[in-house]
């Protein structure tokens, strides 16, 4: 008989999740997190650090300090004003130094106290707050927003999604407007906008980050925190099983279950927890803390706050979620026991290197002598001989005042025996301005002659007075004297 070939072992292709319809989403459709209101203890300090922060922000670029604006950052004219501080282009050694102590400042508390700014002053979470809170007086809570979202449209439903985009634009707009108000004179820049007079660029820059305020806290939200935030990412190397989390107590909340109010839960074989997920409906990134640390997790509290309402109605011990540490929870460490864990060595690193580069940058500013020098040969006569034999070098002295009102300054030089200043040596300079002086020095015949051919060391010294008070600075040069 004709042998048939054996038959071919076929393995079915399962759809894979991500292919819909024979195409495939290179990028997940997150599902919508609708968080749900609540009050409390921590929320109350939410909201009061968005005031504070929005206060700071939208008040800042219109405090007046010396008939200018307190803080801006003049770009054009290439000067930086923080209230009586004035900083020009050499002085960018300061900002990086605030950027370090600022990066230190996270560090140190991240070690101790988790992600609390996340949760409390980031802009992200701030105006993601205020959003929010929009959305809920537009389109009402959580069950009324899924509600909206899945009925059909109508006049009802349009009104209100109109309301909210109203006002979500109108906050934005703010916003951008504020932001580069801190760039360009803010009072100027709203004159201008109300005469419709805005420079391209300014329309430009207030558009991008009235888009990016209104992308970023109206629709991308959590996602922002999960996947576009570098901070989520390298948390895990800045704390340690004794920093500060928003931890829930498994070993007293499981099992789970519901039961009636007031219920002994032990004589049932349940923990704490009712499972009402109460915990996840108010958690603005969607997570569900009762299985662990996430690193969505942006330690806002909501679920602190909720879970003890509930603790509250059920007759139950505060505190099955709460700010703790790993540590914490696992050895049930007191409160007392776990703020003495603060004493580590990581903690002790980041506040040691943030005392003395924060010591350096105020002993550096509080010795500022408020003008800098710059003395430039002249290039293109390095030197000449003039009457009598003697010896001269011309040099450009470049002078820029630091402070907000008009200085004199006057020059000297040393160094050589005989060496004299043989031109002007005062210079004039307008508040925070830069103005140029030539200066001419003569050496003797009777002192050059032993030094032909050679170039040597000087120094210049500037002068003025400050608040009554003398003060100097020396820069260095050099004197060529000719064979």
């Amino acid at each position: 008989m004709e042998k048939r070939p054996a038959p071919h072992k076929v393995i079915p292709i399962q759809a894979a999740e991500g292919f819909v319809d024979n195409r495939l989403f290179l990028v997940a459709q997150p599902d919508k997190v609708y968080p749900r209101s609540v009050a409390g203890w921590f929320a109350s300090w939410r909201w009061v650090m968005v005031w504070v922060t929005q206060i700071v922000f939208y008040g800042l670029p219109w405090l007046q300090w010396n008939d200018r604006q307190a803080v801006l950052f003049d770009l054009s004219q290439r000067r930086f004003f923080v209230f009586g501080l004035v900083l020009h282009p050499q002085d960018f050694i300061y900002l990086a130094a605030l950027l370090i102590i600022a990066a230190l400042v996270l560090f140190f508390v991240t070690a101790i106290a988790g992600r609390i700014w996340c949760g409390y002053a980031c802009p992200q979470t701030v105006y993601t707050s205020i959003f929010m809170w929009v959305e809920r007086h537009t389109e009402g809570d959580r069950q009324a927003r899924m509600r909206l979202d899945a009925a059909p449209w109508s006049l009802a439903k349009l009104g209100r999604k109109s309301a909210k985009q109203a006002l979500w634009l109108a906050i934005a707009l703010v916003t951008g407007l504020s932001f580069v108000g801190y760039f360009a004179p803010v009072r100027a820049l709203v004159a201008e906008l109300s005469a419709g007079l805005l420079s391209p660029w300014e329309w430009f820059w207030v558009l991008f980050y009235g888009f990016a305020t209104y992308g970023n806290a109206g629709y991308m939200r959590e996602q922002v925190c999960k996947t576009m935030c570098p901070y989520a990412r390298f948390q895990s190397a800045l704390m340690d099983n004794d920093s500060m989390v928003i931890a829930y107590d498994a070993a007293r909340g499981e099992s789970r279950g519901s039961r009636k109010r007031g219920a002994d839960p032990r004589p049932l074989g349940l923990g704490d927890c009712i499972d009402c997920t109460l915990c996840v409906q108010v958690c603005p990134t969607g997570i569900d803390i009762r299985n662990g640390l996430q690193n969505e997790c942006i330690a806002c509290a909501a679920c602190i706050d909720v879970c003890d309402q509930v603790m509250t109605k059920m007759n139950y011990p505060l505190g099955l979620i709460r700010y703790s540490s790993g540590n914490g929870i696992a050895q049930h460490l007191s409160t007392p026991q776990i703020v003495q864990r603060v004493n580590r060595p990581r903690v002790w690193i980041y506040g040691v290197l943030l005392l003395a580069i924060g010591s350096l940058f105020v002993i550096s500013l509080s010795t500022r002598k408020g003008f800098s020098v710059d003395v430039m040969k002249d290039r293109g006569t390095l030197a000449r001989e003039v009457e009598q034999g003697a010896i001269e070098n011309v040099y450009r002295m470049q002078v820029m005042n630091g402070l907000e009102h008009p200085q004199h300054y006057r020059a000297s030089a040393r160094g050589l025996p005989g060496l004299q200043l043989v031109s002007e040596p005062e210079l004039a300079v307008e508040a925070n301005g830069i103005n140029s002086l030539a200066i001419r020095l003569a050496l003797p015949q009777a002192e050059a002659e032993n030094l032909r051919g050679q170039t040597l060391p000087i120094v210049f010294q500037v002068q003025t007075e400050v608040d009554g008070k003398l003060v100097s600075t020396e820069e260095k040069s050099t004197f060529y004297v000719p064979r």
